[in-house]
């Protein structure tokens, strides 16, 4: 039997979801949250006997023009094309979406090159976080650029390999493992500790659930009056520019593209690598949404 409501195809999503686990936490929340947006949208245009498998070019195309219409971000049109690629793939209908996202229309991504959004955190700010785990994620944040899913879920005597820490799989965005390079003692301390505080453990109590602790986490934040957190990525990613170059990036206040001698640029060229590696990133052009352009 065909589906004849918005809830119908709604819960089959949902089911895909469930039943396909791809990427970290925060993607397959993120993922879930676009697809009932879209099927929402599909059964305010007119779509309304639709199941999984029912997803057609003009599906698409409905979708992508009203968001045009709308005047929805590039970066989010992005996102959910992303989500209708993935949700394509889960019912074999993969080539009812086009390869580049140009045939719809939609703009490309700008990335931002404007004021540095690097966040710190003071020692007053830190004391005002009551619960150790919360604080140490927040610490190692700041000294490794972690994410925030990957400081909460880090195993701290698992990732320490002595001149690097690890992050595996389970912890990382799109599932890529990496080492970041332990650099200087403050990092070792910290790390140190981390271990003492979790044991074999991660900063996860053995009797919470990730979402329990990340919720724990953002109220905690809130109430010491800290926001943005992915700021101290920002921050990270802008003193390794700096201990690399010796110059500031240009979200710092440092010379542009255009202004670097040949020496510049190419250092420019070889932290940008670094960076983006050490972040998480497959692609340096990210690199400027951190450091500028």
């Amino acid at each position: 039997m065909v589906p004849n409501t918005v809830r119908d195809l709604n819960y089959q999503l949902k089911q895909l979801c469930k039943n396909n686990r791809d990427g970290s936490f925060g993607t397959q929340t993120q993922r879930e949250r676009m697809l009932t947006l879209m099927t929402n949208q599909l059964h305010a245009l007119g779509y309304r006997r639709m199941a999984a498998r029912s997803i057609r070019p003009k599906h698409i195309e409905a979708l992508t023009q009203h968001w045009l219409q709308s005047g929805v971000a590039a970066a989010t049109m992005k996102n959910r094309m992303a989500a209708i690629r993935w949700w394509a793939g889960k019912v074999n209908k993969q080539n009812v979406v086009a390869r580049s996202n140009d045939h719809y229309g939609l703009p490309r991504r700008k990335y931002s090159s404007g004021a540095s959004k690097a966040t710190n955190i003071d020692k007053d700010q830190l004391e005002r976080i009551t619960d150790p785990h919360v604080r140490m994620s927040l610490e190692l944040q700041r000294a490794f650029g972690l994410r925030r899913e990957e400081a909460i879920k880090i195993q701290p005597a698992l990732a320490d390999k002595e001149e690097t820490i690890w992050l595996k799989l389970g912890w990382t965005k799109g599932g890529r493992e990496r080492e970041i390079p332990i650099r200087n003692q403050e990092q070792r301390n910290l790390l140190n500790q981390a271990k003492t505080l979790t044991g074999k453990g991660s900063l996860i109590p053995s009797h919470k659930t990730y979402v329990q602790q990340l919720r724990l986490y953002e109220g905690q934040c809130i109430r010491a009056g800290l926001s943005r957190m992915h700021g101290l990525r920002h921050a990270y990613a802008q003193e390794r520019f700096v201990a690399i170059t010796g110059f500031e990036s240009p979200a710092q206040g440092g010379p542009k593209r255009n202004e670097l001698t040949n020496e510049q640029r190419a250092l420019n060229k070889i932290a940008r690598a670094v960076i983006s590696k050490e972040l998480g990133h497959n692609r340096e052009a990210i690199t400027v949404v951190y450091l500028g352009r």
